[in-house]
This record gives C-alpha cells, structure tokens and sequence, in this order.
C-alpha cells in the first residue's frame, strides 16, 4: 500500500479534520443526559467557553463526613424542584465580563462550585467538571465548554443543531476519557 501523499493529507486535514483525526462533529446545540440527575437537557456547545456550567440555584456548600458537598435545585423550570446533593470537586474562579464587574468586592472573578457529572452526548459518555451558576436567563440551561469538548473528541459546526440525536449511552458503558 503506497503512503498518502502529503498534498493530499493537508487537503483531507483542511477539508475533513473529523476525517483525519477521528473527531465526531457536533452542532451548535446538543441534547445531553446527566446520567446521575436521569435529565435530558438542550445544550450550547460553546468553544469560547473554557468550563461546563448547570443552571443552579439555592446552591449550599456543606460537610459530609468531613468532605465538601454541594447541594442545588436546578434553574431549569418549575417541574424540577428537587434538591440534589454531591461532592464538590473544586472551585472555580470564572473571569467576570466588564459589565459585571463590581467595584465594592474589587473582584475579577466568580467563584463557583464544580461537581463531576456524567454526561451522555449521541453515544458517547463522560465524566465532567460542570460549574453551578443560575443560567435561568439563558436559552440553554447546560454550556459545554473547551475542555468538556476536548473529553468529547468534539469539532463544533455552528451551522448543525442536535447533529448527535437523542442521547443513547448504554446503562453499562463506563465514561471515557
């Protein structure tokens, strides 16, 4: 078998980078099951954005058994009025835009709670770090970042909408990488 050309390989990277890296093209908004949550939400897949974040509200830091918790109800609709509860893996400081900004706290950043959740987008399942913050004056109650994006294998196409389908991860897959 003869080698590929270099022309050719930099036409086929150029013109079909999902081709030759074996990347899944995804639209500009997803569906995505929370598999611990049992929640399908539409999400913005957003590679300006570095993190994941949820829609949260009445979010409380705690202790159990002497480990960080969070506990939140979700700022999506009035039908999920259920607190849930999980540990927190970090904080996060997420950089404030200008209008935002708040000269009494002299603060450049917000802190947020992250928790690990695992999403299911087409048929692929992964472990994330998701941000908690009140997106209920947004269209897309969940944001898929750079980095949850890189978890994916994801190139965006912002001319696709919903290109995975309907969720469809396996109750025994395990999340990937």
């Amino acid at each position: 078998m003869r080698p590929i050309p270099p022309r050719l390989l930099l036409l086929l990277m150029l013109c079909c980078p999902g081709l030759a890296f074996g990347k899944t093209a995804y639209g500009l908004n997803e569906y995505i099951h929370i598999e611990e949550l049992d929640l399908l939400v539409a999400a913005k897949l957003d590679t300006g954005a570095k993190t994941a974040s949820l829609s949260a509200r009445e979010i409380k830091r705690f202790k159990r058994d002497g480990e960080p918790w969070v506990s939140f109800i979700l700022a999506i609709d009035d039908t999920h009025e259920r607190t849930f509860e999980r540990p927190l893996a970090r904080i996060s400081k997420i950089k404030r835009r200008a209008a935002d900004f708040d000269e009494e706290d002299g603060k450049t950043y917000t802190a947020r709670p992250v928790i690990e959740l695992e999403l299911c987008m087409g048929d692929t399942l992964r472990r994330i770090e998701v941000n908690l913050t009140d997106r209920s004056a947004f269209q897309y109650p969940l944001l898929i970042g750079s980095e949850a994006l890189k978890h994916f294998g994801a190139m965006v196409d912002p001319s696709l909408k919903y290109a995975a389908g309907k969720p469809s991860c396996t109750n025994d897959a395990t999340p990937g990488e």
